[in-house]
């Protein structure tokens, strides 16, 4: 990525460009706009398949030859878009079979997009050939920076192909059906298989379906999308090593595990829509920023899409108030990113997405969007230092996995069905956003050493290794934050023996006889040991201890006197576990506790919670950025360092006053050890 980088000149800055809806008189206007707003990276071709190839094995190069020397002309760079996300109507007239069969058994139908099934051979032999056929033409071409495979990989499929691909997947997973029976629990309801062949989709409605096959198949989808990139990727690669390849993931998408995509891409890239219309959409974007982050093991990462205003999506779309996509886009660089990226340069006429925000939108660039849009190019110019400069290792870590998401959520026939996985992470995140603690998340199979704290939010379903890592962690000296319904069962969805909570029962020192899930509405007492109390709702658990302590405990109902939160010794560390869902305020005045007692303090003391604050670091620089997400509020920060806002040329040394929605990035220079 160093390469791509020093091409660059410094941060990318761009969006998605879709020259094939326009006529050639705009192709000229919009690369003049794109330079006076500083744009240096677009995304190209990412639905053009039918432009490019609009009858089978006949090619129509010339227009995009056209855009792509335009580009390299006016000085702006192309990541260049396999379009394997939009198949074209002669090819699903020719071959229906590459459209996915939904869970209900319909086919998607044409009409939308992502409308392939990953597991058809068909689809993916065309797909092979049209990425062949740029590659051949385009790898060596002066504007090409990057490879972008596909679009926001994702769609599921229950058909006839992707059963036999389940089956196949089966096969190397599990090698005989013996070890597949005993991994399924067949034996219960006798549904014992005795072929292969009868194995099925796991897309059966309306009946109570094995929760294993379930959880497999989910495994299953992730794999055979990442297959289809790969085989984009290494086609792309055997004509040209050096160019980075990527794909656009989001957020908290549900299709893939993205700890087993990060490995096979360059850099991981997000598209990420914060909502204008909550207040606290920057606290749970930042997560996703640090999630993206830490995908790569801090390396930069790109934020790929974001809407420059509105989106299209929601059922009422908000328009961001000035200075609010400025300030979430120093937000993404502020958690690590390299880019600033927007869906999309210039708004569409029609189709679904006509009412999408864009970087040039309907009103032309004299508009506030535009004037916006070109402003950040210009700041963004004088961040150019920030490029590939990386954040400080965190001290706390967010357990975040896609295995115990799908256990959780997508098996069924847990004391209660309508956990949230994601939900649920963002409330362990909060609080700690709140006092500006960085964070880092974590696999399973993430290495734990650097980290003093690890939350570990509902691990329902976590293996063997990822037990054994975490009992390490702790037994080191580590400080482990578990919540309710963790260790339950193993990576087939069995339960553990030996009782509840299973694989951490020695971690947190205690038993737990049963759960005890909340009526709706329903609201229980808890006191702790100093006489405070909170209130807790949706969950409880009748825990007896054995080696751990009661933190508090149940102060009414048929649990009163046992223990809500338990802390535990374990080795060198600590175990605290909180067996039911508290108040925020008291949940948060634990957790941050837990946090301190582990040696982690608030970096940024007596400052406002919506003021952000986070170090990016390169050679002898750091660079200090400060948010001020209120709309309303100025923020005086005090500063413990000299140096200069990048954003204004000013020097910074006592204090730096931050208007509502305002920012400041202040380099400054370490002195090095030999010379103090």
């Amino acid at each position: 990525m160093h390469a791509f980088r020093s091409r660059l000149g410094g941060l990318a800055y761009g969006g998605d460009y879709n020259p094939e809806q326009w006529d050639r008189a705009t192709w000229r206007e919009d690369v003049r706009l794109m330079r006076e707003a500083g744009v240096n990276l677009v995304s190209l071709g990412i639905f053009a398949w039918v432009a490019i190839e609009p009858e089978p094995g006949e090619y129509e190069f010339g227009w995009l030859d056209e855009v792509m020397d335009l580009l390299h002309e006016g000085g702006v760079s192309v990541n260049l878009a396999t379009p394997t996300a939009v198949p074209p109507a002669w090819l699903t007239q020719l071959h229906p079979e590459v459209f996915p069969i939904m869970e209900d058994g319909r086919p998607l139908g044409l009409g939308s997009r992502q409308h392939f099934d990953h597991a058809s051979p068909v689809y993916r032999e065309y797909a092979a050939n049209i990425v062949t056929r740029l590659a051949e033409r385009y790898s060596f071409h002066p504007a090409l920076a990057m490879w972008h495979v596909n679009n926001e990989y994702g769609p599921t499929s229950y058909s006839e192909a992707a059963a036999d691909g389940f089956r196949r997947w089966l096969r190397r997973r599990y090698g005989d059906l013996d070890t597949l029976n005993a991994a399924w629990t067949t034996s219960f309801w006798g549904q014992v298989y005795t072929d292969w062949n009868q194995i099925e989709v796991a897309n059966v409605m309306g009946v109570w379906m094995n929760p294993a096959r379930r959880l497999d198949f989910r495994r299953f989808t992730s794999d055979s999308l990442l297959e289809c990139y790969l085989a984009e990727r290494d086609i792309l690669r055997s004509f040209r090593d050096d160019i980075p390849v990527m794909t656009n993931l989001m957020s908290f998408y549900p299709h893939a595990d993205y700890w087993r995509w990060a490995p096979e891409q360059d850099v991981a890239a997000l598209d990420v829509y914060p909502d204008p219309g909550d207040s606290e959409s920057h606290i749970s974007t930042a997560f996703h920023y640090d999630m993206f982050r830490s995908l790569k093991n801090g390396q930069p990462w790109m934020v790929m899409e974001q809407a420059a205003s509105a989106v299209n999506w929601r059922d009422v779309n908000l328009a961001k108030e000035p200075g609010r996509m400025r300030l979430g886009s120093l937000q993404a660089l502020a958690h690590g990113s390299d880019s600033v990226m927007f869906f999309q340069w210039r708004a569409a006429r029609g189709g679904v997405e006509r009412f999408h925000s864009a970087m040039v939108p309907h009103s032309g660039p004299d508009s506030r969007t535009f004037r916006e849009i070109a402003d950040l190019g210009h700041e963004l110019s004088l961040l150019a230092p920030v490029a590939g400069t990386t954040m400080r290792c965190a001290d706390v870590a967010i357990l975040f996995d896609w295995n115990g998401r799908w256990g959780l959520e997508d098996t069924g026939w847990l004391p209660r069905d309508d956990f949230d996985y994601g939900e649920i992470v963002l409330r362990h995140h909060r609080p700690l956003w709140k006092h500006h603690h960085t964070i880092d998340v974590v696999s399973p199979r993430s290495d734990l050493a650097p980290y003093k704290v690890l939350i570990i939010p509902n691990a329902y379903l976590i293996d063997d290794e990822g037990v054994a890592a975490v009992t390490e962690f702790a037994r080191a000296g580590g400080t482990v934050v578990m919540s309710f319904f963790s260790g339950v069962v193993d990576e087939c969805d069995r339960v553990r023996p030996d009782g509840y909570p299973g694989a951490f029962r020695h971690l947190i020192g205690a038993k737990i006889d049963e759960y005890w899930p909340a009526r709706p509405g329903e609201r229980f007492a808890v006191r702790f040991a100093d006489g405070r109390t909170a209130t807790a709702s949706w969950w409880r658990e009748d825990i007896h201890l054995e080696t751990g302590t009661a933190l508090a405990r149940y102060a009414d109902g048929p649990l009163a006197g046992r223990a809500a939160i338990v802390a535990n010794a374990y080795g060198s560390g600590r175990v605290v576990y909180f067996s039911t869902l508290l108040d925020d305020a008291a949940f948060h005045a634990v957790l941050l506790d837990q946090i301190r007692m582990a040696g982690v303090t608030d970096p940024f003391p007596g400052l406002p919670a919506h003021v952000e604050c986070t170090v990016r670091e390169g050679g002898r620089n750091e660079y200090l950025f400060l948010l001020n997400h209120s709309p309303d509020v100025d923020v005086a920060v005090p500063l413990d360092r000299s140096g200069v806002d990048l954003l204004t040329g000013a020097a910074a040394t006592e204090e730096i006053t931050l208007a509502p929605l305002g920012a400041a990035v202040i380099q400054t220079t370490r002195v090095p050890d030999s010379a103090v």
